[in-house]
């Protein structure tokens, strides 16, 4: 069993969004400040619809934290939603107002209505509709800041950044290099945070915010690529011995599972398919600190470390045999665009089997730089998994002292 279970509840027009995570150690320092500057992340990029203007996310820790501590029991969270109080008798528990609003019959190309109506027998596609909506994910974007608290105990950082929108990408090579250089990592996820779509690119953020602007003016949406960086990362985590046990599988179950996710890769990805395997496979080095082998050394978490194996080059990402290798973890995924246009497409009605042109909901854009934040959640949450099966998950100290010792073997491997 995982030492972290994770568990939300709550739909997009109810009355709140819940999150429960179970696993995380005793003795962490936990504030629903470390959760709210997520939170506020995910809602503020660019792009993003009419929802964002009525919500104010705050994370309220209902249990599992005393004075300010995690007590090692489970942590429940909740988000209000704002928007609940018009919707009280349309989202009611009690049937008593069963009826009050018309039912959804009208299933949306791309979205999860029309099958989610088969598989579990609703005439009402509000059914659906409310716990598929990607509202779901603010409460995943807590649940995961939880998981980063406990990982930057460990100096392991979590950060992403916008590569494409649209056909507007940035121009930053992509190279093993880049993606071996922590320090250079670190700054580009810092400098995407003072762009609207989450860019590091100057000249490629305004191009993305004009195309933006664009798909809005005719009824459109886009979609994107983003990368998740994990700087920090010791070797070891995760196993080859099965293969739900492999971390890139774990990592890409994770962020698959974002609503309009469609496509992952780990390092290169799919460009090493276009190579011989000479050219991306990355050496093995071995270094003893003051010798004469120190010229290219990467900026890893394993600086400390007296003498150690390293890579110079990064393309597979981080993780080689399904275990983190001790380099950067890279992931890129590829978003949709949003299915819910004012532009309208066709459908047919799931009562009168009458085609119709889908009508539009409120809805975002674009919604890539939100999703770059969810995706950092859940990342966060697989690694924090990890994390504590190869080090304990009992208390905060216990677990200190095992990272150590493994740091001390390290040392002498």
């Amino acid at each position: 069993m995982s030492p972290l279970r994770i568990i939300t509840s709550g739909e997009s027009h109810g009355r709140a969004l819940i999150g429960v995570i179970e696993g995380i150690p005793s003795g962490l320092s936990l504030s629903s400040q470390d959760i709210d500057k997520d939170l506020r992340r995910r809602q503020a990029a660019y792009g993003r619809g009419e929802r964002m203007a009525i919500e104010s996310d705050h994370a309220d820790i209902i249990s599992g934290v005393r004075w300010g501590k995690t007590i090692g029991s489970p942590i429940s969270i909740i988000i209000e939603n704002n928007d609940w109080v018009n919707w009280q008798k349309a989202m009611s528990i009690s049937e008593d107002y069963e009826g009050s609003i018309k039912a959804v019959t009208r299933p949306r190309p791309g979205h999860a209505d029309l099958t989610g109506a088969i598989k579990y027998n609703h005439k009402d596609i509000r059914n659906v509709l409310e716990r598929s909506s990607a509202r779901e994910t603010a409460i995943r974007v807590a649940v995961g800041a939880v998981a980063k608290r406990f990982l930057s105990e460990f100096n392991i950082r979590i950060g992403s950044y916008v590569t494409q929108i649209g056909v507007f990408r940035t121009q930053n090579p992509e190279s093993g290099v880049d993606m071996a250089d922590e320090e250079l990592l670190i700054e580009t996820y810092e400098k995407a945070e003072e762009s609207p779509v989450r860019c590091p690119d100057k000249e490629a953020s305004l191009l993305m915010l004009k195309g933006i602007d664009e798909a809005k003016g005719k009824g459109d949406s886009l979609g994107g690529i983003f990368e998740v960086a994990v700087t920090g990362m010791p070797p070891g985590l995760g196993s080859y011995t099965q293969y739900d046990r492999r971390l890139n599988a774990r990592l890409a179950m994770a962020v698959m599972g974002i609503q309009a996710i469609k496509g992952v890769e780990i390092g290169l990805g799919f460009e090493m398919a276009k190579h011989f395997g000479s050219e991306v496979m990355d050496e093995i080095f071995y270094v003893t600190k003051g010798t004469d082998n120190n010229s290219e050394l990467p900026n890893t978490n394993l600086s400390d470390v007296q003498q150690f194996f390293y890579r110079k080059t990064n393309n597979a990402g981080g993780i080689e045999g399904g275990m983190s290798n001790g380099m950067p973890i890279i992931l890129r995924a590829a978003m949709k665009p949003i299915p819910t246009l004012r532009r309208p497409l066709q459908s047919v009605d799931i009562v009168t089997k009458e085609p119709f042109e889908a009508a539009y909901e409120r809805s975002d854009v674009c919604a890539v730089p939100a999703a770059a934040v969810i995706a950092e959640a859940m990342t966060a949450i697989v690694i924090a998994d990890a994390f504590m099966e190869k080090f304990g998950c009992d208390n905060i100290e216990e677990i200190r002292r095992n990272y150590q010792a493994y740091i001390e073997y390290l040392k002498s491997f």
